[in-house]
């Protein structure tokens, strides 16, 4: 059996491509973190990815993986729709898992989730793993601060270009476009720097009438103190932007999703001096992998109890503001989460 002190034993469920060329590397780089096992329903394809990455065990189905009893913890990376389903059976197995965002397809099935981790007694969190990132831990705490005077409005900006129709990310059955992708994140990064939950939220999206997903979505959320908007595309010019206006000075982080695990990141902070920028001074944070953070977290809160960094309550609150976006789209009507 794992040792209880040492190194949580990781499995992963699937070789999706943020798994093996960002996740398990970055996890493997951590204090309390050893990947000792990956799965496919191709035995080949496990295998490859386990040679590759330096893992010891390779598995031809996902409940392999979850039925060895030398793993405490599942990352489970697989397509949207098959986030509840073997997120479920894991834990029922008695493993802790970390689940891509979203964690599933709905609030409904976030809150299924909630139900299976209180009878089974593991942890369940999302991988929100900007939320670990030291840019915006400061810039909460910046803000949090008065440095920019009280916080009213937030703006954001998330997209790329992916018009695949093979491509998970522009299959709806599979929880696939837009707003499920990526506009989960600026939602989720609003809800942390206001530190409440929206009123009331406004939606607008436009369909790819070959693909059925969402291609473009904008939308209002209505916060006690103010409001956030934000704009995100599978179909336009890669580009994430992120920033937060108060009534004194202004935050801009430049690259707040993608943060890059090559080089120091960093946040504009302006005084509002001048329209020119005479008042933006930078602070600069060294380079980390907020995929090893996050993992590293993960694995010291199974070890030492508390949190994760992003509970499951917190996953369902944000999938209720993704649903509500989606109803006032449908409905042209403000909608409540």
């Amino acid at each position: 059996m794992p040792d209880s002190t040492g190194k949580v034993h990781w499995g992963v469920l699937g070789v999706a491509g943020i798994a093996v060329k960002k996740v398990i590397p970055a996890m493997q780089k951590g204090e309390h973190c050893e990947i000792a096992a990956i799965a496919s329903r191709d035995l080949n394809r496990a295998q490859e990815a386990a040679a590759a990455l330096g893992i010891p065990k390779a598995y031809g189905s996902y409940q392999e993986l979850i039925d060895d009893p030398e793993i405490e913890a599942i990352y489970n990376p697989l397509p949207n729709h098959l986030h509840l389903p073997w997120s479920s059976r894991a834990a029922e197995a008695g493993k802790h898992v970390l689940c891509e965002k979203p964690i599933g397809l709905n609030a409904d099935e976030a809150r299924q989730l909630l139900e299976v981790e209180k009878r089974t007694g593991v942890k369940i969190g999302e991988a929100f793993m900007i939320r670990t990132h030291p840019q915006w831990l400061r810039t909460r705490e910046l803000i949090r601060s008065g440095a920019i005077g009280e916080l009213h409005s937030i703006s954001g900006y998330f997209s790329y270009y992916n018009d695949d129709p093979a491509n998970i990310r522009n299959v709806p059955e599979f929880g696939g476009g837009g707003l499920m992708d990526i506009g989960c994140y600026p939602i989720n990064t609003s809800r942390f720097i206001f530190g409440t939950e929206p009123t009331r939220v406004s939606g607008l999206a436009t369909l790819d009438p070959r693909l059925g997903t969402d291609r473009l979505t904008s939308a209002i959320l209505e916060f006690p103190r103010g409001h956030a908007i934000f704009t995100c595309s599978t179909q336009l010019v890669p580009y994430q932007r992120m920033q937060f206006f108060g009534t004194k000075g202004r935050i801009e982080i430049e690259i707040p999703f993608n943060a890059p695990v090559d080089r120091p990141c960093r946040i504009a902070i302006d005084s509002g001096e001048d329209v020119f920028g005479g008042g933006i001074r930078y602070e600069e944070f060294p380079t980390c992998d907020q995929y090893t953070i996050q993992g590293d977290l993960f694995s010291k809160a199974i070890r030492l109890g508390g949190d994760v960094p992003v509970p499951i309550e917190d996953s369902i609150r944000n999938m209720a503001v993704i649903d509500a976006i989606f109803r006032s789209s449908a409905h042209g009507c403000w909608e409540i989460p």
